[in-house]
């Protein structure tokens, strides 16, 4: 029984809801908690794969005490059988997607540094726009997150854009590095390379890019209207390659689902910043579904 409702929760997660909210209007009206939300289903599918995985291989280690399990100190109304896990193994297992993950983010943190230590020799700094001035024709603008962040103009998007829209997509990129939107997408990188084919993460990896786009758009949002940051992504999308801004970690203005955002500055009451209280609430709680699932009692 316990198994059988985590492969059910398993394939709810990893397959079903993946298609169901990819697109989704009502995550993209609170897209930073539309990112979290995808990150917390990518986690409620890991550990429901840990439980599944250790429950199938000792079956009769751990019969489920119910919820009552949750509260090891208080006694059951009657009698139960124990409720005991081999914690040592999912730890283990825990430890090792840890490792994976802090690999992930060594490896994009010290391809940050190459491409910082390459901008601060090549780009000149512009105290007007507090950004680095990269001498090349194409038009691109991007931020390198992280401890010592930059913020990237070339000279091609200098005579694109006017100062309006120079002005929107550097506030793009400030909310990038103000909200660490490259540590949201680690964890959705890392859950990509270890189930690529899956549907949560395929679509959940290119979710969690979209929706902290429309984040970093909410935020820009606070300096300048709709019309300049739509008509700025527009410009900048259909200039050409942008061949810096998809290396070495970067986060660029124009680089992630244009047309999405433009249609959604484009319709009213969209773009801006709402209370975001409720959608958050449910985050931490998916988590733990699994393991009430594996605490539920034989019928």
């Amino acid at each position: 029984m316990t198994l059988a409702l985590l492969g059910l929760h398993l394939a709810v997660t990893g397959v079903l809801l993946p298609r169901r909210l990819a697109g989704s209007a009502r995550l993209q009206a609170r897209p930073a908690a539309g990112a979290a939300l995808w990150l917390a289903l990518m986690a409620s599918f890991l550990v429901a794969l840990l439980l599944a995985a250790h429950h199938a291989v000792e079956p009769f280690a751990h019969e489920p005490a119910g919820l009552v399990g949750l509260f090891p100190h208080q006694e059951p109304p009657g009698p139960v059988a124990p409720h005991t896990h081999d914690w040592w193994l999912l730890a283990a297992a825990g430890a090792a997607i840890a490792t994976v993950v802090a690999a992930v983010g060594l490896r994009a943190g010290r391809a940050r540094r190459r491409h910082r230590a390459m901008l601060d020799l090549v780009a000149v700094r512009d105290g007007r726009w507090g950004a680095l001035i990269l001498e090349h024709a194409h038009p691109t603008v991007y931020c390198l997150p992280g401890r010592s962040s930059r913020v990237v103009l070339s000279r091609g998007a200098l005579r694109l854009l006017d100062e309006r829209q120079l002005a929107a997509a550097v506030a793009h990129e400030h909310g990038h590095i103000r909200g660490r939107h490259h540590l949201f997408r680690l964890p959705a990188d890392t859950f990509a390379l270890l189930f690529g084919p899956l549907p949560l993460a395929r679509r959940g990896r290119a979710e969690v890019g979209l929706l902290l786009e429309m984040a970093a758009d909410d935020a820009a949002l606070a300096r300048v209207s709709r019309s300049e940051l739509a008509s700025a992504l527009c410009a900048l999308a259909t200039s050409g390659a942008m061949p810096y801004a998809a290396s070495g970690g970067a986060l660029a203005v124009a680089a992630t689902g244009v047309l999405a955002r433009v249609r959604r500055l484009a319709r009213p009451g969209h773009g801006r910043r709402r209370r975001q209280l409720a959608s958050w609430t449910v985050v931490p709680a998916l988590p733990l579904l699994p393991y009430l699932l594996a605490c539920a009692p034989h019928p």
